[in-house]
């Protein structure tokens, strides 16, 4: 039998379900990120959620389903997340700040987030078939991104010869490279700090003022 948390009185069998479905995708969101899409192996994510394999096989049909799942779950609460809070913003700066606030906040509170949405980039390089789904994080991004270079551009906010491709690779750049500090390199207080260092560049803040 599964090793699961024991239910308590009354407390219905779908709230157990629930966790129980949790636990896999957390601990499917730390395997596929150490070791890779490749190797990840229902086994592992068994033993790391501290179930039987075939308790995972109960709740996903096979590794490309948990996969994906993760994925979408995974973009939803970070990069789609992010994008929602900072379309409050006027500015490209605006939105670009908020933006990088959330999706750091987010993946802070948990490292394997961070690591996940990183190598899940990189996945989608070796099985393009893994991208194809509706919350692929690097075209959401890059789309997001884009529009509101367009939108800054329109309002005068930057130059009207911009390279609006150029410029959102750019910052899609620094955005998977915050993402892979916070993953695998830095810790939470490091992070933030670099974080708010970028910040005050993107603003202007951090210039010196030549007369």
């Amino acid at each position: 039998m599964p090793h699961t948390a024991s239910r308590g009185p009354g407390r219905p069998p779908a709230a157990k379900a629930a966790e129980t479905r949790e636990r896999i995708m957390r601990a499917a969101r730390e395997v596929f990120s150490e070791l890779g899409y490749d190797a990840a192996t229902f086994q592992a994510i068994a033993i790391r959620a501290d179930l039987t394999r075939p308790a995972i096989n109960h709740y996903f049909a096979s590794k490309r389903l948990l996969y994906q799942e993760v994925v979408d779950q995974t973009n939803a609460s970070v990069i789609e997340s992010a994008v929602h809070q900072s379309q409050r913003e006027s500015t490209l700066a605006g939105r670009i700040r908020v933006f990088i606030e959330a999706a750091v906040h987010a993946q802070g509170q948990d490292r394997s987030v961070a690591a996940f949405l990183v190598t899940s980039v990189l996945e989608s390089e070796r099985h393009p078939e893994l991208a194809e789904s509706n919350h692929d994080s690097r075209e959401f991004t890059r789309g997001y991104v884009k529009a509101a270079i367009k939108d800054a551009v329109e309002s005068g906010e930057v130059r009207a010869d911009i390279d609006i491709e150029a410029a959102a690779e750019m910052l899609m750049a620094v955005m998977w490279g915050l993402g892979f500090y916070a993953g695998f390199v830095g810790d939470q207080d490091r992070l933030t700090a670099i974080t708010d260092q970028f910040l005050q560049l993107l603003d202007g803040q951090a210039w010196r003022t030549v007369s």
